[in-house]
């Protein structure tokens, strides 16, 4: 249930990567907001309100105690063991203020061992990648911990003209190199921009619990790509197709349970049309 909201300072952990910088860019205008990088970048050193952390490195105790966020947002990247630590202390941070919150942006790959269905917000996660299992472990450790204060946010591949894959995707095509797409497997998809929309809807309502931040129909990974390739121009990479079944498998997850309200959705015929926007294509490195 919605509760009441006191205070909006927000710190984005991760926020010079590419999604924690669409959300700094949308929550800015109406938050204090905070943020952290690690890569040496002159603009995050000059910027005030940002916070150099390398969760290798530092502990992420002293900034915490320095912004004072209402909301943490955590989408660091890095050693899955630091990653552990942080948020840890994180928690520790939560439990002793009992008016703040974590959104932990997770991922569809905690359900990467299971394949004939897609996931819901309810259903067990049940990894085989190293990177799923170590979602599923910050999860379970944030919703034990700090279980009415944790809001899990879980995302599918991220697509958009100025994403990693995108741009991944326009220069196999200029270069006419391979680009590896997997014909069996059906997947869901959605853009950053969206992510930020939704994330703002959620901070603004103070709502908890599990949201799968994703379209709310689903694809073929080798059609996505298809598509989005033949809107994109003429020329084609050189698709290298992957089958790790002989039948369709999933990794694809829908919102059901924990649903925003229509404007706050996405289907996979507008991320395809996000991806094909002729905008300058920009990178950020966490």
């Amino acid at each position: 249930m919605p509760k009441e909201i006191k205070k909006n300072t927000i710190l984005i952990l991760g926020a010079s990567g590419f999604i924690g910088n669409v959300l700094y860019k949308e929550l800015l205008p109406y938050f204090d907001v905070f943020g952290t990088y690690c890569s040496k970048n002159e603009f995050f050193e000059q910027n005030k309100v940002f916070f150099r952390f390398c969760v290798e490195k530092d502990s992420v105790t002293k900034i915490l105690s320095e912004v004072k966020p209402t909301y943490i947002i955590s989408c660091i990247l890095g050693d899955f063991k630091s990653q552990l630590k942080a948020h840890q202390e994180i928690c520790e941070y939560v439990k002793a203020n009992h008016e703040s919150r974590l959104l932990y942006l997770s991922s569809a790959k905690i359900f990467d061992g299971k394949s004939k269905f897609p996931s819901y917000e309810n259903n067990k996660p049940l990894a085989e990648s190293a990177y799923g299992k170590f979602k599923i472990s910050v999860e379970k450790m944030l919703l034990y911990d700090i279980p009415a204060q944790t809001v899990i946010l879980r995302l599918p591949i991220i697509l958009g003209a100025n994403s990693p894959k995108i741009f991944q995707l326009q220069q196999s095509i200029k270069n006419h190199a391979t680009f590896e797409i997997f014909p069996n497997l059906i997947i869901s998809v959605t853009t950053a921009n969206k992510i930020a929309q939704q994330v703002h809807y959620i901070i603004n309502k103070n709502l908890d619990g599990i949201f799968h931040l994703a379209s709310t129909d689903m694809i073929h990974h080798e059609d996505l790509f298809i598509e989005i390739t033949s809107k994109i121009g003429e020329k084609l990479p050189i698709f290298k197709s992957t089958y790790t079944s002989n039948d369709d498998s999933y990794l694809a997850i829908l919102p059901k349970i924990n649903k925003l309200p229509e404007a706050y959705n996405i289907t996979v015929a507008e991320v395809v049309e996000a991806c094909t926007l002729n905008e300058e294509i920009l990178t950020f490195k966490n």
